[in-house]
């Protein structure tokens, strides 16, 4: 897993050059994180394809649940490969993905291209990032992560107006093609640039290969552990609110409030703001209120949103945009909890292994929010229905945070080293 680390990164000492894979991270995740804009395409796909709104959400789904599986087999694979190959990899895949939808002809074939293929792209460079950043700040774990993944969260700022101006000027189907080029070009040339940090480093003791290793951790095996069970049900939770919201986001602004699609798109990217924002800060909020308290702050977060979205109606656009501000938030908050909390529970040398397994929680909560969403909305004819369940899993996020999200204590060796990195 450890590659070569010469005594400069970029050509700065590491514990200054190793920012600097912050903004190389963002900039992968913010090309993975463009399948957050998909509601922007899902109008022109409905009438494309003559699709109804659960099919229009079926390759976006496909797509998370692909994302979700493929992330832990990555994981497994990536002291085997190296990160460079395996980011490498996982941005050419996405990029044919992306570029075949834009040779589909129907919804079957839509979803084999951009539901599995692409998926399968984005999970295999999904969690890289994370991994070389989380190595390289055992400090501050939960600030590095939470800074990483800022990229996936604020990418439909960037590719929600970007996607609406290339299908209005090129069609839908085009676009794909664009962008299936452009993300293939950004993520390989990056992934040259990547390296994880040497086992055991030390930003205070950075020559020091192998310092005594210290942990507070429990030595209970991740999947026998209750704090796993509850970490994975929160986090499925979270995943199944957020993702539900982003994939609504822009048809509810139209259907419920009456914004054009220009306005509704705008407001998307709005909301990528926050989905951004909210994973350095509750990254933050992890480091110091521990994965229990910054997971009760997200579940109130969608509980607010759940009560203004069932009381809004046409015009109530401020309504509009906090409610789904708090959501986008608070799956944001979530992509940082969940690999922080993943670090803090267990032994952070298994990390990418542990994650990807965590991870899977995200698929879950990803399958079952877009499918409820899509057919509450068939069968009642509003989404308005749709915030209804979010509600409910609110109240049952805060008392799973109560009672399970919590570490499973055992024998524990704590010296004097200030590192958990592993």
């Amino acid at each position: 897993m450890n590659e070569t680390t010469p005594f400069k990164l970029f050509g700065l000492p590491p514990s200054q050059g190793r920012w600097l894979f912050v903004p190389l991270g963002i900039a992968v995740m913010l090309c993975l994180g463009t399948v957050y804009s998909w509601s922007i395409f899902r109008k022109p796909l409905e009438q494309l394809f003559d699709l109804s709104a659960t099919q229009s959400l079926l390759p976006f789904t496909i797509l998370l649940v692909t994302f979700a599986v493929l992330m832990p087999i990555a994981g497994f694979y990536l002291r085997r490969f190296g990160v460079r190959r395996v980011v490498a990899c996982g941005g050419v895949v996405m990029g044919i993905g992306y570029i075949l939808s834009g040779f589909a002809p129907n919804l079957f074939v839509l979803i084999l291209a951009y539901g599995i293929i692409a998926g399968a792209g984005v999970g295999i460079a999904y969690g890289v990032p994370l991994a070389v950043c989380a190595s390289w700040f055992p400090d501050r774990k939960g600030l590095a992560v939470g800074l990483t993944v800022v990229g996936f969260g604020l990418s439909p700022l960037v590719t929600a107006p970007l996607a609406t101006r290339l299908i209005a000027a090129y069609g839908v189907l085009p676009t794909f093609i664009i962008l299936g080029v452009v993300f293939t070009v950004i993520v390989a040339a990056i992934a040259t640039q990547l390296k994880l940090a040497p086992e055991g480093w030390n930003p205070s003791q950075p020559n020091v290969k192998k310092p005594e290793f210290t942990t507070a951790i429990s030595e209970t095996p991740m999947l026998r552990s209750p704090s796993f069970y509850g970490l994975w049900l929160c986090y499925t939770i979270g995943t199944f609110v957020g993702l539900s919201a982003i994939g609504i986001g822009a048809p509810v602004g139209q259907e419920i409030i009456k914004l054009d699609a220009g306005t509704a798109a705008i407001a998307v990217s709005i909301f990528a703001i926050f989905n951004g924002v909210g994973r350095p800060l509750f990254g933050w909020l992890t480091d110091r209120l521990k994965p229990k308290g910054a997971a009760m702050v997200s579940y109130v977060a969608i509980l607010i949103g759940s009560i203004l979205m069932l009381n809004a109606s046409e015009g109530q656009v401020l309504t509009y945009m906090v409610a789904f501000a708090l959501f986008w938030m608070s799956l944001g908050g979530w992509l940082a909890i969940a690999p922080t909390a993943t670090l803090t529970f267990f032994k952070p040398e298994n990390y990418a292994q542990n994650y990807g397994i965590v991870f899977t929680a995200y698929g879950v909560g990803a399958l079952l929010g877009t499918l409820v969403a899509g057919r509450i909305r068939d069968i009642f004819g509003s989404y308005t229905y749709a915030f209804y369940p979010m509600a409910g899993l609110a109240i049952v996020g805060i008392i799973l945070a109560q009672f399970m999200l919590r570490p499973t204590r055992s024998k524990v060796t704590e010296t004097a080293s200030p590192s958990e990195n592993g």
